[in-house]
């Protein structure tokens, strides 16, 4: 039971991190700026706070919630979309920060409530902890391309 505790524990504190880190990196980010694609290519801050977003809802649902949103209509942020061909369908980067605010609260009482995961839904709950981890390491550089200062101090 121990070991199941400690699992708990070791991704409560990776989405409260994760959460932290990317809060930080999208701080004072407007939503224009949210837009830019950098080279002309590269992902956008709205794009990755977005597909962070949708990705979520995968996490909720493997965790018995249901998703913040519906991801059809949302389905411009999944992976394998072409962000600079549908950027006309982003969402404000506001609403997108809201959507934010409420994964992580559902994700908060959720984990807070567990006594333990359902068998086999360990590993996809550390590939979705890492693939936090990786964009939000991207929405620190691209906090900084767009002139802003670090936000991880």
């Amino acid at each position: 039971m121990e070991t199941i505790s400690n699992e708990i524990e070791f991704v409560k504190n990776q989405v409260t991190s994760n959460y932290q880190v990317i809060s930080l990196n999208i701080e004072g980010i407007t939503h224009n700026e949210s837009m830019v694609f950098p080279n002309g290519e590269a992902n956008s801050m709205n794009w990755i706070l977005g597909h962070l977003i949708y990705i979520r809802n995968a996490f909720l649902n493997i965790l018995g919630e249901e998703s913040v949103w519906d991801g059809e209509k949302f389905s411009c942020y999944n992976r394998g979309e072409i962000p600079l061909e549908r950027k006309a369908e982003f969402v404000n980067f506001e609403e997108l920060k809201s959507y934010l605010n409420q994964s992580q609260n559902i994700l908060d009482a959720k984990l807070n409530t567990l006594e333990r995961f359902t068998p086999g839904s360990s590993t996809d709950i550390s590939m979705l902890c890492l693939h936090e981890i990786y964009h939000s390491g991207q929405l620190g550089y691209l906090r900084r391309i767009l002139g802003k200062p670090g936000a991880i101090k």
